[in-house]
């Protein structure tokens, strides 16, 4: 049975400074889910509550709700495997405070980052980042969140990435069964590309099914991005088989967005087209 597709995007691909000219711009592409930086309003992503008060949050979530429109996730990213200990536990220390006020926003995640140790780059690859240590700390960060999310009544939000400590779906196994009932506080996303990075081009049906299959209960949101720039995949020459991520996709339980990521705002159109074409033709 197919189902249909709840369609969305990043926030941060349009060029707007209020929630109101947002929800026109996702309106204008009858996109309906919204995963959202506050860094697309000019805001720190995570602010104190100086630099937006919780009013201000509860705001930007009923101007989007106003509009019809989901406020899916919001983005609390930070480094949570940093080397610097102190930079670490501080960072950890405000984003607990930020995601604490979520619950106003209706947001259904906080969207993290499972960390490096690339000092300089949460997503960057560093050999040390396979380590013991490096999980531990990613560890202890993620435990020092969950109380903040159960406050808020959100989920944190985890999403496999080769250069992070949780890089495949071997890591990610580990940590929802290191977590116990505590997984009930977390959810995958899964992002085709991501999954594929360096993996045989022979290889990306295996991985694919084998991801969404085995993380499938606990995913909460499905990224639609490429290996390569969009503009190529629009030419194309894309590597990701979208027919295949739909039909994964609609085996999923629930109403799990898809969400389109990393698009030029002149290039989205032509992306929502050909995802919405590689839907029709998987459901066939």
């Amino acid at each position: 049975m197919s189902h249909p597709v709840s369609l969305g995007a990043f926030a941060r691909i349009f060029h707007v400074e209020t929630a109101v000219q947002l929800a026109e711009a996702f309106r204008t592409h009858a996109l309906t889910e919204v995963q959202l930086n506050l860094s697309t309003f000019g805001f720190p992503t995570i602010p104190t509550e100086t630099e937006v008060s919780s009013d201000d949050l509860e705001a930007i979530g009923a101007e989007l709700m106003a509009a019809g429109l989901t406020l899916w996730g919001v983005s609390a990213t930070f480094n949570t495997a940093h080397p610097n200990r102190s930079s670490r536990t501080g960072q950890t220390a405000r984003a607990a405070e930020f995601i604490a006020r979520m619950g106003c926003t209706g947001t259904t995640a906080a969207t993290l980052c499972s960390g490096s140790r690339n000092p300089s780059d949460l997503w960057g690859f560093h050999p040390d980042t396979t380590s013991e240590s490096a999980w531990n700390d990613f560890r202890a960060s993620l435990d020092a969140l969950l109380p903040a999310a159960e406050q808020a009544g959100v989920l944190l939000a985890i999403e496999p990435e080769p250069a992070n400590t949780v890089a495949d779906v071997d890591r990610a196994l580990r940590l929802q069964h290191e977590l116990g009932d505590d997984a009930r506080q977390i959810g995958f996303i899964l992002d085709p590309a991501n999954l594929v990075t360096n993996v045989a081009l022979s290889d990306h049906r295996y991985t694919l099914e084998r991801a969404f299959g085995e993380l499938g209960s606990r995913t909460i949101c499905v990224h639609a991005k490429d290996v390569v720039d969009w503009s190529s995949t629009l030419a194309g020459y894309g590597v990701v088989d979208y027919e295949l991520v739909a039909r994964l996709h609609n085996d999923l339980r629930g109403e799990v967005p898809l969400i389109i990521q990393d698009a030029k705002q002149d290039e989205l159109a032509e992306v929502i087209k050909l995802l919405r074409t590689s839907i029709e033709r998987a459901m066939a």
